[in-house]
């Protein structure tokens, strides 16, 4: 199980920052029940934000599926499955509905993709340029890829509107939380990777608390999972819900 709170709700105090923006600090048990313990003391305003959040009734809750070019990205099986633990809320007396929303997907991954590499370019501004050769491929390809964006072309205002837009859509379609697919497809063989993030960057961008937990096993025996994404502060019914689950 993974848990990502809402932005700023754990504090990220001591921890070397990569995209500031974007730096949250999660949780991982092999329970819910074990995320809701943690984050109770992690979080020092547990249940006095939002409270009406909490009272929603799970047993009876409406999820919102983010129809468009975001969900274009899951594979063939992993949207198959996505489907079926779909077909497993609505039996279990929760409301279903399909919403267009992040239309502009496509932006949205450029606009996050470009204040990612730039602001992990200046956090490492100075230790770069001399230890530049120990760090990890990846690390290093994305600071010389932040390194050459253009700082008027970032917009960080952006993850603001983007959680916006998503509340608003919960607002008209009277949703409780959102439901996606944690990734593409299954987890991907070994170590090397973690795989593609791209369903999970929406909701990162926004900083919209979400929850993942695994719903199923793909044909190559590697787990697929499920994410739920709560509003903003709204952690406590987000992890409420999944203890129930």
């Amino acid at each position: 199980m993974g848990y990502k709170p809402s932005y700023g709700r754990i504090s990220t105090t001591g921890v070397i920052p990569l995209a500031p923006s974007y730096d949250h600090v999660g949780l991982f048990s092999s329970s819910v029940a074990g995320l809701a313990e943690v984050a109770q003391v992690m979080i020092a305003d547990w249940g006095m934000r939002n409270a009406e959040q909490s009272l929603i009734r799970n047993s009876h809750s409406t999820f919102g599926i983010p129809d468009g070019p975001y969900l274009a990205h899951a594979e063939p099986e992993g949207l198959a499955h996505f489907e079926a633990v779909c077909e497993q809320l609505a039996a279990k007396g929760h409301t279903i509905k399909r919403v267009a929303a992040m239309g502009d997907f496509a932006e949205i991954y450029d606009r996050h993709q470009a204040l990612m590499a730039a602001e992990t370019a200046a956090v490492h501004a100075e230790w770069f340029p001399v230890y530049g050769h120990l760090y990890h491929p990846k690390t290093r390809e994305l600071i010389e890829r932040g390194r050459a964006v253009d700082p008027s072309t970032l917009h960080p205002e952006h993850r603001t509107q983007l959680r916006a837009e998503l509340e608003a859509l919960m607002d008209e379609y009277g949703l409780d939380f959102w439901v996606a697919p944690a990734a593409p497809g299954p987890a991907p063989h070994g170590l090397a990777s973690t795989g593609n993030p791209v369903m999970n960057l929406p909701w990162t961008q926004s900083g919209l608390p979400a929850l993942n937990i695994p719903t199923g096993t793909a044909a190559n025996g590697l787990p697929l999972a499920t994410q739920f994404i709560g509003r903003y502060g709204s952690d406590e019914a987000l992890l409420q819900f999944g203890v129930e689950w």
